[in-house]
Order: structure tokens, then C-alpha cells, then sequence
């Protein structure tokens, strides 16, 4: 009999943890799959024939701000490479997405794939309301390709050209706040990137990523100058949060610490959060865009009704 009693509380016990097992993992599968509408392949823009889209999702209750993904990793991006439970803590909290894609380098520049980008805010912007966006609550995220993208736009983000016969060129670019992954914030220092091919040129494995004069090494100060955010740091910038790897060796944190320097010496708002042990990406990333929609909740408020 005490056998038998043994082994039915150890079968419970087993139940149990398999219950809680199951409860689990079915909230997490619920957490990560809201209710939203989704519309692939709005066009923005053109680059060398190809069109450049970004897909719109909509959560089933939206609080009237919208971020836009950069969907790039490598100055490469595949729209399918995208899903919305990748940024469900941003869909949790309402607001709307924006999964930007563009040309992939090296057929396009990285200095094209940022005019491309500020182009996307300029047409989401245009269409605000349509959206169900509020035109001045716009944000950005994305991570390490996409973290330098967003940075870019934090940074270099401005007014359309008042004269412009097309409309999307007249709205501006400017971004509201940003949150992102890893960022490259100087692409004239790599420091101790492995990427750094030691003669103070671009990094190792993108040097197409510049076009044909970034192997030129007065150009390359030109150009790479012009692609950094951290030389475009000004009291303009929009509150910035940055996650980064501790143990990262392709964008070292070094990285984001001198951003965060400039950024503060230039009176911005600017936050770096690192994860110690972690090197560029880790399991968790997704987990951890809580506190991107916590930074947005901050600094995407709606407007005061007076």
C-alpha cells in the first residue's frame, strides 16, 4: 500500500508539472500571437526598378502611435524574414507597426538604404490617417543593421523639401523616440569590432556595402562620416534607448557607450542597457522589447486633451 501511494503522489506530482507545463506554454503561444490585421506590401518608394514595400500591422486595439521597424540585418532585408510575434510586446501595448524592408546591399549602397528609409517615415507620415497613426507619434526600432538604420533616422531625420512637386518628399522624417538593438554609431572607428581591418577603413565585410569609392581612404572619410550617427548627434535628437551585448565582438558595446557619451554631452535622452555575457543577439531579444514599449509608452504619449 505505501508503494502504491508512492507512486500515485509521483504521478500527480508529474500531472501537475505537466499542467503547469501546458498553462505555460499556452500563454506564452497566446502572448506572442495577438489579434491584428496585417496588409503585406505597401509601396513607398523605388530603388534601381525594384519596388520597396513595408508591411502595416494593425493591433485589434490600437492606442494611435506607430513604430517602424527596420527589417535589416547586414544592410540585407527579406519582408518575409519579418513576424509580428517578433514585436508582440509593441502589438500588446497598441501600437501600430511598420516593417520597413529595402534594397539589400551591396545592390544598394548603405547611403541609398538610409535615403530609402527616411523616405518610408516621409509615406507612413503622409498617410498617418489612414493609418490610424497620430503623424507625431512615430517611432523606430530595429537591431544591429536595423539599430544603425534607426539610429540614422534619429539622428538625421528632418523636414521635406517645401518645394517638392512629389508630396511624400514634402513631409519630414523626423522620428518621435527610438529603441533598439546594437547598433554601429561610428563607422570610422570600429575599435575592437572584428569587422576592423586596422588601416581605418570600412568595415571588412561590407566594403561593397559603400560603393566603389569606400576602398578610396580620403573618400571613405567622407562617406563614412556621413553614414555615422554618432556625427549627426545634435540637442534635436529624440529620446534614444539602446540594448547591447556585453560580450558583442562585431559591434562591440564600445559602440553605444561613445553614442551615449556624445548624446549626453549634447543634452539628449539617451539610455543603454547591457546585457552582461551576451554577444550580438541572444535568445531573449524578444523578450526584452518590453522595455522598448515601456520607452515608447514614455515618450509616444497621446496628446493632452486641453
Amino acid at each position: 500500500m505505501k508503494i502504491r501511494r508512492i507512486v500515485r503522489a509521483g504521478l500527480l506530482a508529474l500531472l501537475g508539472l505537466a499542467a503547469v507545463i501546458a498553462v505555460t506554454a499556452g500563454g506564452m503561444w497566446w502572448y506572442f500571437h495577438p489579434r491584428l490585421e496585417r496588409v503585406e506590401r505597401i509601396g513607398y518608394g523605388r530603388r534601381q526598378g525594384h519596388e520597396l514595400t513595408f508591411d502595416l500591422i494593425r493591433p485589434a486595439r490600437t492606442n494611435g502611435a506607430g513604430i517602424a521597424v527596420m527589417v535589416s540585418g547586414s544592410w540585407k532585408s527579406n519582408p518575409d524574414g519579418f513576424h509580428p510575434w517578433m514585436v508582440a510586446p509593441l502589438l500588446r501595448r497598441g501600437y501600430t507597426i511598420f516593417a520597413v524592408a529595402h534594397l539589400s546591399q551591396p545592390q544598394a549602397t548603405v547611403m541609398e538604404i538610409v535615403e530609402d528609409v527616411n523616405r518610408a517615415i516621409r509615406f507612413i507620415r503622409h498617410h498617418a490617417r489612414e493609418y490610424g497613426i497620430d503623424p507625431n507619434r512615430i517611432g523606430v526600432t530595429g537591431g544591429s543593421a536595423g539599430g544603425h538604420l534607426s539610429l540614422m533616422l534619429a539622428t538625421c531625420g528632418g523636414p521635406g523639401a517645401p518645394d517638392a512637386n512629389d508630396a511624400i518628399s514634402r513631409e519630414s522624417s523626423v522620428v518621435q523616440a527610438a529603441a533598439l538593438f546594437f547598433p554601429v554609431a561610428d563607422l570610422l572607428h570600429l575599435g575592437q569590432s572584428t569587422e576592423n581591418p586596422g588601416d581605418g577603413g570600412p568595415p571588412k565585410s561590407f566594403v561593397k556595402a559603400f560603393g566603389p569609392q569606400a576602398t578610396d581612404p580620403v573618400a571613405w572619410q567622407e562617406i563614412g562620416r556621413a553614414v555615422s550617427p554618432i556625427y549627426h548627434v545634435s540637442a534635436k535628437l529624440p529620446p534614444v534607448l539602446i540594448l547591447h551585448g556585453g560580450a558583442d565582438t562585431l559591434t562591440p558595446l564600445e559602440q553605444s557607450q561613445w553614442f551615449v557619451a556624445r548624446a549626453r554631452e549634447a543634452g539628449g535622452t539617451v539610455k543603454l542597457v547591457v546585457r552582461p555575457g551576451k554577444k550580438h543577439g541572444w535568445l531573449t531579444m524578444f523578450w526584452d522589447i518590453r522595455q522598448f514599449a515601456t520607452w515608447f509608452d514614455r515618450y509616444l504619449p497621446p496628446a493632452s486633451k486641453s
